[in-house]
């Protein structure tokens, strides 16, 4: 295996592009699990640790410019107003030493569906931005998860930034696992609400061969909303229909039994997810957290 140490942007993308099948590390907390088990063997490993552009983060106006290997403290100490639903994310990582070294670029490069940032990340709608000697380009968050552990990457590109808005509104993220640190997800679900656009998004990890949404349950619940007027009056939820938003972000699932969950646990444990954070955000937007472009 050889080791490839780029000392800039424009090095790194060269030898992407010599070595299309080296495999960027960064933070290391997923590829180094698999070289260490031999589930991976790599010819080339591609460290990035040296470019300091993939570390840095700009807040503007409207949105979050967050480096690829920003790391997960630094999220959750420097963005929880910006990006809640992605701070609370990454608050469920693993352990201090872990979300001091790892960062949402690696989680995307794998692309597992377990993966703790991608339902928050889903639920924001962020866009990917990636780069090759070619050029860049945006990948919406929606079309860049490609089946298990595959993603929207070309061979010769590599992820530099992610692009997110800043949040209009509450965001909340939930995940069982079988203990409180240290735990690869059985499931997680992430909610956010956009007032702006009187909009709710939502992302599911660990219960589909991909993290998803759950479209019908949006659609279901925008339309609910929107007929109930309960964004201008702020008015409680109805149980009936958190209820029917619960059910249908459980049919939006396509899990698995493994050793961690069976599938049926799966389906039922995120539509409770998804009850109780409806239920928290919007407690959450009737009171503080409810803006004025809301409840207009």
């Amino acid at each position: 295996m050889d080791f490839l140490r780029p000392a800039s942007w424009e090095e790194a993308l060269a030898a992407k592009a010599e070595h299309p099948t080296a495999v960027p590390i960064a933070g290391g907390t997923d590829v180094m699990v698999e070289i260490n088990f031999d589930h991976r063997r790599p010819e080339y490993l591609l460290d990035l640790n040296r470019i300091e552009l993939l570390r840095e983060w700009e807040v503007g106006e409207e949105n979050v410019r967050l480096g690829a290997s920003v790391p997960y403290t630094h999220i959750m100490e420097n963005l929880r107003a910006e990006l809640p639903g992605l701070a609370l994310a990454s608050h469920t990582v693993a352990s201090p030493q872990i979300r001091n070294r790892g960062g949402v670029g690696g989680n995307l490069g794998t692309a597992s569906p377990a993966g703790d940032a991608h339902p928050a990340l889903l639920a924001a709608g962020a866009e990917v931005e990636v780069e090759s000697v070619r050029g860049s380009r945006f990948i919406p968050i929606d079309e860049f998860y490609t089946g298990v552990k595959r993603n929207a990457l070309a061979p010769d590109e590599l992820i530099k930034t992610v692009h997110i808005k800043k949040a209009d509104g509450p965001q909340q993220y939930s995940k069982v696992g079988t203990r409180n640190a240290m735990v690869i997800a059985v499931c997680a679900f992430g909610l956010a609400l956009h007032p702006e656009t009187r909009t709710v998004r939502t992302g599911i990890g660990s219960a589909a061969p991909t993290p998803v949404r759950a479209k019908e349950a949006e659609e279901f619940l925008n339309a609910a909303l929107e007929e109930g007027g309960f964004w201008e009056s702020g008015k409680i939820i109805t149980p009936s229909i958190a209820k029917q938003f619960a059910e249908l972000a459980s049919g939006a699932c396509n899990p698995i039994d493994d050793v961690r969950g069976t599938a049926k646990y799966r389906r039922h444990a995120v539509g409770i997810m998804a009850r109780r954070t409806l239920g928290w955000t919007w407690e959450q937007y009737r009171g503080t957290g409810r803006t004025l472009e809301g409840a207009a």
